[in-house]
């Protein structure tokens, strides 16, 4: 005996709102569905006649049905373009695998517009495995396609604004090198008994740098040079590096005493660089005589803040020149220069440096590279002249790779060992 269950709150026979939605529902035909489908369905002999179309790609492609069933193919439903990868790759895929999915193509529609689509294909068999027809979908790929042409042009705009900021930052790193080499001599100039080699390492080419070094006569027989560093990066730097240099030199031929140049310089840059941006360096300056009678070099200098000068003998000692308790150059109005002397003789050399080099970090602890270092090294250069001096440091600086991370000056100024009168001979 069986049983119907009904609904205790309506009244037998009325029928409600959703019954009546899917009652209309159901009066769609499977038929129906398919000749208004959201997308085109297709279905082709193996050789690619068209047995049957919907109307909705029949209505994309501006066709009547008797046009297209029984004759024409697919392919003639392409473009030049769409047959050409049908032949070359679409069909052949197809017949390897028997189902192929989303592949890109484009339709020929009617008034000579190209209709771009996405195609997936399936072989349906007969019952003892044999091909019998090719199953179609046909999606519209307008709405993507503009898409990806718009991903492309924005792509492209991209990728021309980078190539535009590329040639920016070009043209920005050579007018900063060019401006970076107006902050340092040309070319250090030729001293009479003494050889004479500098070094400019940038950390960066995007930015200026506040080393600063130089080398030039105060009279006939008296030559002055300096070396420092500036505080800071970038243009306010290197507009301090300008100052500090041209105020060094001015110095220099008013009083040659290094203890007053530091001095001079102190008082211009307090004065200003007062209030809320003060601007600060350390500096050695120094002067020295070659005396030709004994091939020998009297050197007296003084330094400002920063790290000492380093003395290479020619017998492989290495030691540096102490200038202890000298004061950063521009925080105080009347601050103490410390001063120091000492004499080269045949195949020493004095070398004066920044921080950029002491403070490079090395080794897998990252470890700072320090003065005792140094100092090793170039005891084992010796008796290296000048020149042999900044080549080997500058080796030593492409080591530390990403350990040097800041801009490092070098000068370093030497005596030369008398050539030996058996060797003279041999270059007479």
């Amino acid at each position: 005996m069986g049983c119907t269950a009904q609904n205790p709150e309506r009244p037998e026979g009325e029928e409600s709102a959703t019954d009546a939605v899917f009652s209309s529902l159901l009066e769609d035909t499977a038929e129906e569905l398919y000749e208004s489908a959201p997308c085109g369905y297709l279905s082709t002999l193996m050789d690619g006649t068209i047995a049957r179309i919907n109307g909705t790609l029949l209505d994309w492609l501006g066709l009547a049905r008797e046009e297209v069933v029984g004759r024409r193919r697919f392919t003639d439903l392409l473009t030049i373009g769409g047959k050409l990868y049908h032949e070359t790759h679409f069909a052949p895929l197809l017949r390897m695998q028997g189902r192929i999915s989303e592949i890109a193509l484009e339709l020929k529609a009617s008034g000579g517009g190209r209709l771009p689509v996405l195609v997936t294909s399936r072989v349906k068999t007969s019952d003892d495995g044999e091909p019998t027809l090719i199953r179609t979908t046909v999606f519209d790929a307008r709405q993507r396609r503009a898409y990806e042409g718009e991903l492309l042009r924005e792509r492209q705009l991209a990728e021309e604004a980078r190539r535009q900021a590329e040639a920016d930052r070009q043209r920005l790193r050579e007018a900063l090198a060019v401006l970076q080499q107006s902050l340092l001599p040309a070319a250090l100039p030729a001293v009479p008994g003494m050889d004479a080699a500098s070094y400019y390492h940038t950390a960066s080419v995007d930015r200026l740098g506040g080393d600063f070094y130089d080398l030039f006569p105060l009279d006939e027989k008296r030559w002055a040079f300096f070396l420092g560093d500036v505080c800071g990066k970038g243009p306010q730097a290197a507009a301090v590096t300008s100052l500090t240099r041209y105020t060094l030199r001015a110095a220099a031929l008013h009083d040659s005493d290094p203890v007053a140049a530091l001095s001079t310089l102190n008082t211009v840059l307090h004065e200003r660089f007062t209030g809320g941006d003060p601007r600060y360096c350390t500096a050695i300056f120094g002067v020295m005589e070659p005396d030709p009678s004994t091939g020998t070099v009297a050197v007296h200098l003084a330094s400002g803040g920063h790290p000492p000068a380093l003395v290479v003998r020619a017998d492989g000692r290495a030691d540096y020149l102490p200038t202890p308790g000298g004061l950063l150059i521009g925080i105080l109005p009347d601050p103490r220069f410390t001063s120091a002397a000492t004499t080269l003789g045949p195949g020493d050399s004095l070398l004066l440096y920044t921080d950029g080099l002491t403070e490079a970090r090395v080794g897998t602890n990252r470890e700072l590279y320090g003065e005792d270092a140094l100092r090793t090294f170039t005891a084992g250069l010796a008796p290296a002249g000048a020149h042999e001096l900044i080549t080997a440091l500058t080796g030593l600086l492409d080591g530390f790779g990403e350990g040097l991370d800041d801009d490092t000056a070098l000068l370093a100024l030497g005596v030369p060992h008398p050539i030996p009168a058996a060797r003279e001979h041999d270059l007479t």
